[in-house]
């Protein structure tokens, strides 16, 4: 099994039980939906933004079909412009590299910098797909375990 090992020891941890599905590396939504058609769970995308100062970091979780409307967000935030991240920032925030974006990298993020926002719709998935930390995988959980993950992490977090 291919990953982050400290994500397995902390799911080990919190009694969180996982399916692990190996792939060819997939850093794309669209590369990743040809290997999720055998797999029941909701699968998502991951996108990390900046605030234009460069203060604040931004992980927008949605359904993998669904379009952002990055003005939308910028108008909710109040931060001005929003941009993606560089890989330097993603790496520093989450410690992880560009096309293995995943709310599990939150593990990474120890002064619990990034905000979070999941898309409302996502609560009423029973199962969730991410990568774990790495695109040459994906892994399903219980979304209920999710929220246990994200509430173990402590960034803050909401919905829109």
């Amino acid at each position: 099994m291919r990953g982050d090992p400290i994500l397995y020891n902390l799911f080990e941890e919190l009694n969180i039980p996982f399916d692990y599905y190996p792939h060819p590396a997939a850093p794309t939504v669209e590369e990743a939906a040809k290997y999720w058609k055998d797999l029941d769970a909701q699968h998502c995308k991951n996108l990390f933004f900046r605030n234009h100062k460069g203060n604040r970091h931004y992980l927008v979780v949605l359904d993998y079909r669904q379009e952002l409307n990055i003005r939308d967000l910028e108008q909710r935030l109040k931060q001005g412009k929003l941009t993606f991240a560089s890989s330097k920032r993603l790496m520093k925030y989450l410690g992880i590299t560009p096309g293995s974006v995943s709310p599990l990298a939150l593990i990474n993020d120890t002064e619990q910098h990034v905000h979070l926002f999941l898309d409302e719709k996502l609560q009423h998935a029973e199962f969730i797909s991410f990568h774990p930390c790495i695109n040459t995988a994906s892994l399903v959980i219980k979304y209920s375990d999710f929220l246990r993950f994200l509430e173990h992490c402590g960034n803050s977090w909401e919905y829109f």
